[in-house]
């Protein structure tokens, strides 16, 4: 029986930020896209399935760069994490996978997660034991004692320290080294425009990182903190909610991606302290929310690299909704085409993967969606997606 599949008659988004491509074609093999096309000419097509999507757009699956796959977007996430067992953690985890791959997202970066779970379920994935994306996992963050992120971190003080604190993350099998070089809304007791790690300290960890041929991110969301971080050479931000010039221009300078997460504080805000959520991150995440949006837009303007990311699981920012970063990052001064772009093949550039993944190409794998409207009329119809395809194989 053939593997070769024609899908014909769609509109094609590529992820590359060219014009769409009406009534295009491509033709998948195995896993992969073997040939693009456009209009009625098809290869050799014996024995080939046909799939008419007349009526579609077609774009890549979108990929989310901060994702936190063992966290239930409820109320109190962390309290609720720390009171289950690792097996209910676990079975958590594996339902949030289901709930990305089915909603879209088709790869995603883990950043942080408690006791390996997140390499367990990253390789019960890659080995077909687990239905979900394919993802990158950080394992435990490295934070200062007591500092963001600290119950399921990797507390560590000084060079020193750090250093063997990274190289513990890389042992354990770690895709990506996370910092956390400032305070953040979720953690009580710290402030989310403080520095906590020093440069010093984060230089360490990101030379043991890149040695390793890793790459590094950093939870940094005050003004000092993020100028730290870029100068000890991290590779992206994370929420980057306080930018100010000189920041913004040493990441365009250095090539440093951001990933804004705008939805967290949102959601945050949104459901507030009748919804459970701890008083301390509702005032917090007031506090951030617009100087977040500011931030955004004054990166985006000035040219920085921006890629998609989440924080899904932090509460009521739900695991199968990553469209919402989307329409907000629009409200920020993006083109849709820009928010689409940003959530496939610049995320996909991010995280080391963009020879096979993040844009519809040949020879690369064939992970797409199919959608009832066209993103660029409606990001509504990321909402309801017809159908989802991971490495050639129709999921949903």
């Amino acid at each position: 029986m053939t593997n070769k599949t024609l899908y014909k008659g769609f509109t094609l988004i590529d992820g590359n930020g060219e014009s769409p491509v009406e009534r295009a074609w491509f033709l998948v093999e195995d896993k992969k896209v073997l040939k693009i096309g456009q209009g009625n000419e098809h290869p050799d097509l014996d024995n080939a399935q046909v799939v008419d999507l007349s009526g579609k757009t077609v774009m890549p699956g979108l990929i989310n760069c901060h994702v936190h796959i063992t966290m239930d977007p409820v109320a109190d996430p962390f309290s609720l994490i720390s009171k289950e067992t690792d097996a209910e953690t676990t079975l958590r985890g594996v339902a949030n996978l289901k709930k990305h791959l089915k909603a879209g997202t088709t790869y995603f970066r883990d950043v942080g997660a408690p006791n390996g779970i997140d390499l367990a379920l990253r390789n019960g994935v890659k080995e077909g034991l687990v239905e979900g994306p394919e993802f990158l996992v950080a394992c435990q963050c490295l934070t200062m004692t007591g500092g963001h992120g600290w119950p399921m971190g990797r507390e560590a003080d000084g060079p020193d320290e750090l250093r063997k604190a990274a190289r513990e993350q890389l042992k354990k099998g770690a895709d990506v080294v996370k910092i956390m070089a400032t305070g953040g809304v979720m953690t009580p007791g710290v402030e989310p425009g403080s520095p906590q790690l020093s440069k010093e300290e984060m230089e360490t960890a990101i030379y043991e990182a890149h040695k390793a041929g890793k790459k590094t991110a950093t939870h940094a969301q005050g003004t000092e903190g993020i100028k730290n971080a870029v100068l000890a050479g991290i590779d992206s931000v994370e929420h980057g909610i306080f930018l100010d010039d000189e920041v913004i221009e040493l990441m365009v300078k250095r090539g440093v991606y951001l990933v804004p997460t705008l939805v967290a504080p949102y959601f945050i805000v949104k459901n507030g302290t009748e919804s459970g959520i701890p008083e301390f991150a509702v005032k917090k995440a007031k506090m951030v929310m617009e100087s977040h949006m500011d931030s955004f837009r004054k990166a985006h303007e000035a040219g920085v690299k921006i890629a998609m990311g989440t924080d899904a699981g932090t509460p009521f920012n739900f695991h199968d909704k990553a469209p919402y970063e989307l329409k907000l990052m629009v409200e920020g001064g993006m083109t849709p085409m820009e928010a689409v772009v940003a959530s496939t093949k610049t995320a996909s550039e991010l995280l080391g993967i963009d020879k096979d993944y993040g844009t519809l190409e040949e020879d690369k794998f064939a992970d797409f969606i199919v959608l009832d409207e066209n993103p660029l009329d409606n990001l509504d119809t990321l909402f309801n997606i017809n159908k989802v395809y991971k490495l050639g194989k129709l999921v949903k």
